[in-house]
């Protein structure tokens, strides 16, 4: 670190002969050095520097017109979506109403469709009921009969001997005689 500061220092006793040669006096060439730098940059970099700043202002507009743009797009799209949102609720509201009356309408015709096959049944099983009884008394009045006849049956075969029964012919025959003279 010594040595590169000695060579700074002996660049400035070097003597000045009128040629090209280095300024070692800091207050006096600084400021010249940078006025002629800043001129340079200022003169030179102004265009690209304005360049630079024009094309990034057209990009940041471009940028806010395009979210513009979107935004304007967005809020569109979210009113089409609110609206359809509204009928599609309105369309619920109306099916669930149309739903529940249709549930109450069906629950009545299932009560009432109940009611005439109750009904019905009640009838079929009255007139089964009848049917049954009328059925039965033929059987019983059949029954009584048959027991009725093969009881006068076995009466008159013991009361009837053969002299009886001779007469009883005897009676018949003279009755079909006497309609046959009659006719």
């Amino acid at each position: 670190m010594k040595n590169i500061t000695d060579s700074f220092l002996s660049l400035g006793y070097w003597p000045s002969a009128g040629s090209f040669g280095f300024n070692t006096d800091i207050l006096a060439t600084n400021p010249i050095n940078l006025s002629v730098v800043l001129g340079v940059l200022i003169f030179f970099g102004k265009g690209v520097l304005n360049d630079l700043l024009d094309n990034r202002k057209e990009r940041i507009l471009k940028t806010i017109r395009n979210s513009e743009e979107l935004r304007e797009g967005a809020i569109e799209q979210l009113e089409k979506a609110q609206a359809r949102l509204r009928k599609v609720e309105m369309e619920a509201d109306r099916f669930r109403v149309n739903g529940y009356s249709e549930i109450e309408r069906e629950k009545w015709n299932l009560i009432n469709s109940i009611s005439t096959t109750l009904e019905q049944l009640e009838n079929y099983k009255n007139e089964t009921i009848h049917f049954e009884q009328q059925r039965v008394i033929n059987q019983v009045r059949q029954r009584v009969f048959q027991q009725a006849l093969q009881g006068a049956l076995g009466t008159l075969n013991s009361c009837l001997n053969n002299e009886l029964h001779l007469r009883t012919i005897s009676a018949n025959i003279g009755m079909f005689g006497a309609m046959k003279e009659i006719k």
